[in-house]
């Protein structure tokens, strides 16, 4: 059977859209929503508390991948994209809404930023190996390019978020945007055919692509992905709330900015690939990203900012695609278990980091003032500072995880190098789609 390639890609691009127009959007109102819910609740804890809500987001994510990349051979593509679209719009509902829902709001917004992460994974359990399966002689590039609407989602959603800010539009109608793309990809997901799977095309059973996890290499692939995810979108996500402080000028500009090299960048992926190979690409990644990190604990005006942010920006743009990629071609017949547990390790990472971000800002706060009451007591630019020591201290910590990259990608490298360089594996050809 004949599919429709070009509608397929571009639905699966919309749908990641989507997904980067949410965070963004999120990104830009998590301070309004820690005022709004989490302040009256524990202001003292509140940072660690919108941190864990955002992060809770991932975890969903994470959780809706391990268990529906398994599942996928089984239950199609196109109906879970389809319910990926129903998740973004109910769980941004029940944000929205929260203090309506019950008097329990933080469990209430947790269960809504739980469902919209359940979404998000979805997207991701199903764009990943549709387009190994459309284009599987091409899959770094494609994925990159792919990938590229990530931060072509986040940058509209920044702006957009900016702009409706302008307008003072409440942070709760800036959320309700979020539910159009995501109505626009769940009605094209009805109307359009979706292939079998990559592995299914070729007519390797289950069993062969559970073998696959017995591969000790695996492991080490899974690890770096939990390092790699942590070092892009745990920051990513705290950087509006973090660094609004201190670089004098609102952070979600930075992550725009950081988003339209990304989204430029990632379109010339594969040439850069192909010279450097995936694992020399993902090294050099990783030490742009350790030395950015430390530059934005350190930024403390537009101007280092914007070259702080540059300097990260390079550093994690290739590093999501590109980590599913070369699982791919390692891994082949691991098929979309293996690709899955890849995303699940990035997402895990971050429903981890960003809990912590929040908490290393909390207990900063209060070590710089010289205890709690003396935080209580400041006001104005005094607090302020210190606020901004506190999320630089945040960003410190985050830099430490790219730098143990280093050797592994470095020893993977020269590995590779002395047996002849990288050779993708393969799996014997089926009809693939046309």
């Amino acid at each position: 059977m004949n599919y429709n390639k070009p509608r397929l890609f571009l639905v699966s691009l919309l749908a990641l859209a989507t997904a980067g127009i949410h965070f963004a959007i999120r990104s830009s109102v998590a301070q309004a929503i820690q005022a709004a819910y989490f302040d009256p609740i524990d202001k003292m804890k509140s940072a660690e508390m919108i941190g864990a809500v955002l992060g809770i987001a991932a975890l969903g994510f994470a959780f809706t991948i391990a268990i529906g990349s398994p599942l996928l051979d089984y239950l199609g593509m196109g109906r879970l994209l389809a319910l990926s679209s129903a998740c973004f719009i109910s769980g941004t509902l029940i944000v929205i809404h929260a203090a309506s829902i019950s008097s329990d709001i933080y469990r209430v917004v947790w269960f809504g930023m739980m469902i919209v992460g359940i979404g998000w994974g979805l997207v991701e359990t199903v764009i990943n190996p549709l387009t190994t399966t459309l284009y599987p002689e091409e899959k770094t590039a494609r994925l990159n390019v792919l990938h590229a609407w990530w931060p072509g989602g986040i940058i509209i959603g920044g702006v957009l978020g900016l702009l409706l800010g302008q307008l003072d539009m409440s942070w709760q109608n800036k959320l309700y945007c979020t539910i159009i793309p995501a109505a626009v990809f769940g009605v094209m997901c009805l109307s359009t055919k979706f292939p079998p799977t990559e592995r299914i095309q070729s007519g390797l059973p289950a069993s062969v692509m559970f073998s696959e996890l017995r591969r000790p290499m695996f492991l080490v692939w899974f690890g770096a992905m939990f390092l790699t995810a942590a070092s892009e979108l745990a920051p990513g996500q705290w950087v509006d709330l973090a660094l609004t402080r201190t670089v004098g000028m609102q952070g979600i500009w930075l992550l725009i900015y950081v988003s339209g090299l990304m989204f430029v960048m990632r379109h010339f992926a594969g040439p850069l690939a192909h010279k450097l190979s995936p694992v020399g690409l993902l090294w050099l990644s990783c030490l742009l990203a350790s030395l950015g990190l430390v530059a934005l604990s350190m930024a403390n005006s537009p101007v280092t900012g914007l070259l702080a942010a540059t300097l990260w920006g390079t550093g994690v743009c290739y590093m999501w695609p590109t980590m599913l990629a070369a699982a791919s071609e390692r891994f082949p017949r691991g098929g979309t278990l293996l690709m899955g547990l890849m995303g699940t390790a990035g997402m895990l990472s971050i429903s981890w980091v960003l809990p912590e971000l929040g908490r290393i800002f909390d207990t900063k706060k209060i070590e710089y003032a010289g205890g709690e009451a003396q935080f209580n007591a400041l006001v104005g630019a005094a607090k302020e500072t210190i606020l901004g020591q506190a999320a630089q201290a945040s960003f410190r910590a985050v830099a430490l995880l790219p730098l143990i990259l280093l050797v592994v990608f470095g020893a993977i490298f020269w590995y590779e190098r002395s047996k002849g360089g990288y050779k993708p594996e393969n799996i014997p050809s089926g009809a693939h789609a046309d």
